[in-house]
């Protein structure tokens, strides 16, 4: 199964929407360097596929990359459906999926213009087994 980065993202600080880097570096044990989610945790690095947002776009959100807070950005697989377990390989680095989808947040952005929200369900969650560079353009192999 192949895929596509769209987005990596980052925020400085937790609770806030992140924004959209050139490339970001990951480290085994730790997740994205200068992201305020890493550390030595089972969320290290959240996912979210493009064809997920689409969804939320379908019910008038204007949505950019980073605004579920999530540091990347997929187009082309089936996130929520991958097994726990799954290792995937994007760009230079090498991710664990941990857990699927989590708990919204009551105040949640997204949620009060929708209500509704797609993180919760079909967003994941992954540690870093093998760093490295990940960029936008970068392909996505499970």
């Amino acid at each position: 199964m192949k895929g596509t980065v769209i987005a990596v993202c980052i925020s400085e600080r937790k609770g806030v929407k992140k924004h959209p880097v050139p490339s970001v570096t990951v480290k085994e044990h730790h997740g994205i360097i200068g992201d305020a989610h890493a550390g030595d945790w089972h969320r290290q690095i959240s996912l979210l596929a493009d064809e997920s947002v689409d969804k939320m776009r379908e019910m008038g959100a204007v949505l950019q990359a980073g605004d579920f807070a999530e540091n990347i950005l997929t187009k082309g697989i089936d996130l929520k459906n991958l097994p726990i377990g799954t290792h995937m390989t994007i760009g230079e680095a090498e991710l664990e999926v941990t857990q699927i989808g989590k708990e919204c947040h009551n105040d949640c952005e997204i949620k009060k213009i929708t209500g509704k929200c797609v993180m919760p369900t079909e967003g994941i969650f992954a540690v870093v087994i093998k760093g490295g560079k990940i960029q936008a353009g970068d392909s996505i192999t499970i």
